[in-house]
């Protein structure tokens, strides 16, 4: 299967490693800046193969006519470029968040329904080994009903990070830390919560980061349509390293909390019933990008081989999207939010925390 991958940054050698794993035909990268693709190729060992570099993207797709297509550039720019390709018929797998808003990110599902094209979003957590086995315990019924939940990403930014790249904090361009450093989190609680969210309270914060524009920290109650209420807490202001990304999940006949940098860790393991105890189990990773993208590239290309709806959907990128974006819209408007939202974006935050 050829494979193009637009962008050739930070999270880059996670989508050339699954590929290489997946043994798609990589033909050729792009990027703005073609160091970071020689870097990128160098890596991997993949600078002297038959691998064609672009500057433009569009270029790149008319010219090699993949039939997988990455997206993993800065964050304002991927549903431009993924509803690029979706319309010439590529299916794409797309960094997250999958839009800057609704209207794009349901523009995305649309259209890819019309054109017949699979799309993929890399919530790649989904796929890590505590995560599958506490979801295989919840989809048998173990947890019992579900009572309440969390989500907490008690991380690490600073001005450095920042720096690295104009965009990064830009309302328009990023967001704050729920919509960049939070949303892998915010994306399994939902998940794990049966999907269904009738209302979401929020309320976020610039503390001590007043050279970006988004929120340093993010705190949420939301109310799911079975009962069940989960809060939310992500931040990038944990002095002075990342501590932890956990997931609690409560029910009347279980509990789990998974833990460690990338929900990589189980913690908590009780059940009722008598079924295998996963306490203690870790997952070891490289870094807080975790191990699943090969995992999420494995069944993206069997979901595009069979004809099948992949693991992580674009109605699955729609839904974490939302819910940050639910967030941001109560602590504008300082009152809770109804969800289905339909027309609100990141960019409507601007000026937020201007004085």
């Amino acid at each position: 299967m050829k494979y193009v991958l637009i962008g050739c940054g930070r999270i880059a050698p996670n989508h050339i490693r699954a590929a290489l794993e997946n043994r798609l035909d990589i033909a050729a990268v792009c990027d703005i800046l073609p160091e970071n693709m020689v870097g990128l190729l160098r890596e991997f060992n993949l600078q002297n193969q038959n691998i064609k570099r672009y500057t433009d993207y569009k270029k790149m797709i008319d010219e090699v006519r993949p039939q997988v297509a990455a997206v993993a550039t800065e964050s304002w720019q991927h549903a431009e470029m993924a509803l690029y390709c979706i319309d010439r018929g590529i299916h794409v797998i797309i960094e997250k968040p999958m839009a800057m808003n609704m209207k794009d990110a349901d523009e995305i599902i649309r259209r890819s329904a019309e054109k017949g094209v699979k799309v993929c979003v890399s919530h790649q957590n989904r796929f890590n080994q505590a995560i599958q086995k506490t979801r295989k315990a919840l989809e048998a019924g173990h947890f019992g009903r579900l009572s309440h939940g969390a989500v907490n990403v008690r991380w690490y930014r600073d001005k450095a990070y920042y720096d690295q790249a104009e965009w990064r904090g830009k309302w328009a361009k990023d967001g704050g830390t729920l919509m960049n450093q939070c949303i892998h989190g915010i994306d399994l609680l939902r998940w794990m919560f049966g999907d269904e969210v009738d209302e979401v309270y929020g309320a976020t914060r610039r503390q001590f980061h007043d050279y970006i524009e988004g929120e340093d920290l993010g705190m949420a109650i939301v109310k799911f349509k079975n009962g069940a209420v989960a809060t939310i807490e992500g931040t990038v202001n944990t002095y002075q390293q990342n501590l932890e990304e956990t997931l609690f999940i409560s029910g009347e006949k279980g509990t789990v909390k998974i833990g460690g940098p990338c929900v990589n860790t189980i913690e908590v393991w009780d059940f009722a019933d008598a079924i295998e105890n996963n306490k203690g189990f870790v997952e070891p990773t490289e870094n807080i990008y975790g191990n699943g993208h090969v995992s999420l590239y494995a069944d993206f290309i069997d979901a595009v081989q069979n004809n099948r709806k992949p693991y992580v959907d674009a109605v699955a990128g729609r839904n974490a999207l939302e819910m940050v974006l639910a967030i941001y819209k109560s602590q504008k408007e300082g009152k809770p939010v109804k969800l289905p939202l339909t027309d609100f974006g990141s960019e409507d935050m601007s000026g937020e925390f201007d004085e």
